[in-house]
């Protein structure tokens, strides 16, 4: 690399900055959707693939210029809708930072910072939350994509239980799974259901309360061991599962229940909604993510599961090029493997 390659690259960086700061200072003072005109001038980006490259300040300053009046302000302070929040400083500097470092987070041997920081990270959030010591986790991209790792894992260990090899044999002639859901848990569970095959209209779907908790009191006669999924914060209400009865009742057919956590999980950190939790941490596998109450850039989702081996088993990947040691290679945790 030239010398001038490398000082034209901190320029750019720095001019970044330099746009992303005057941006964040507006950002509280502008309407929180953007102008008619604002969305309209998005056209602009409609163009043929240029023949030659453009220079990578022109290509900034229009990002800048057209792009950034066409942002919902959800880095301000009047925005509302979803749950969607700011970055905090930190989480935003260190976004920047990382992209610097342009790291693949996969293997440990790709990015020894990447697979330090995941380990204290991971452990930190498993202590926060009251989980059991030797839970497994993983960070994926999304609350969805936890509910999927999460149930993936579920998946792979009742059908070894039969006796049957998913990785080897799939889906086709395998023993049925029995899934319940409460009548409002959140659709991403039933896409998660949906892309591992267990089907979303074949569920047995337990009636809900007033406040969209999952009915304890209907909870079924089980045969056989089954994934159960309840909800630690309801999207429309806030409230939580009943977990301790509910999973009592699970564990009395060894059935792996699975917590859709995006909305309250992180009330184990508080401690004057820790109650909410409570017997939640009996659970088999628990999703959430950081991006909505701990203001993290997006993506930031996490599985968390209590059978490390079922875990592994559901998602890793190996090949004759993948080093192999005894510390913990963050690809073979979730479904992603470049991340």
């Amino acid at each position: 690399m030239t010398d001038d390659y490398t000082d034209g690259r901190s320029a750019l960086v720095e001019e970044a900055a330099r746009r992303a700061g005057t941006y964040l200072s507006a950002v509280t003072e502008r309407r929180v959707p953007p102008s008619v005109e604002a969305v309209a001038a998005l056209s602009q980006f409609a163009e043929p693939m240029p023949v030659a490259p453009t220079d990578p300040v022109e290509v900034l300053k229009q990002l800048d210029e057209v792009g950034s009046p066409a942002t919902l302000a959800t880095a301000g302070s009047r925005y509302f809708g979803f749950v969607i929040g700011g970055s905090l400083p930190a989480a935003l500097a260190a976004n920047v930072l990382t992209g610097a470092w342009d790291q693949n987070a996969g293997l440990r041997v790709m990015s020894p910072v990447g697979a330090a920081l995941e380990d204290v990270a991971l452990q930190w959030i498993i202590d926060l939350c009251g989980l059991p010591q030797g839970t497994a986790g993983a960070f994926v991209t999304g609350a969805t994509m936890a509910n999927f790792t999460c149930l993936a894992a579920a998946r792979h260990a009742l059908l070894a239980r039969k006796g049957w090899n998913i990785d080897g044999d799939g889906l086709f002639g395998a023993p049925p799974i029995q899934v319940v859901v409460g009548a409002e848990a959140h659709s991403t569970v039933f896409k998660a259901l949906s892309l591992l095959g267990l089907g979303g209209k074949r569920v047995i779907t337990i009636p809900a309360d007033g406040q969209g908790r999952f009915r304890a009191d209907a909870f079924p006669k089980l045969s056989e061991p089954a994934i159960v999924c309840i909800q630690a914060g309801n999207v429309n209400t806030g409230a939580f599962d009943p977990a301790q009865e509910i999973i009592g009742a699970a564990k009395e057919t060894g059935s792996w229940v699975h917590v859709d956590g995006a909305f309250g999980l992180w009330a184990a950190c508080a401690p004057e909604r820790a109650h909410l939790m409570a017997g939640y941490s009996s659970a088999d596998s628990w999703a959430t993510d950081a991006h909505k109450w701990l203001n993290v850039p997006y993506d930031s989702g996490l599985a968390l599961i209590r059978d490390a081996a079922s875990a592994y088993a559901a998602t890793s990947v190996h090949a004759p090029y993948f080093p192999v040691g005894i510390d913990r290679e963050p690809m073979h945790w979730t479904p992603e493997s470049s991340r």
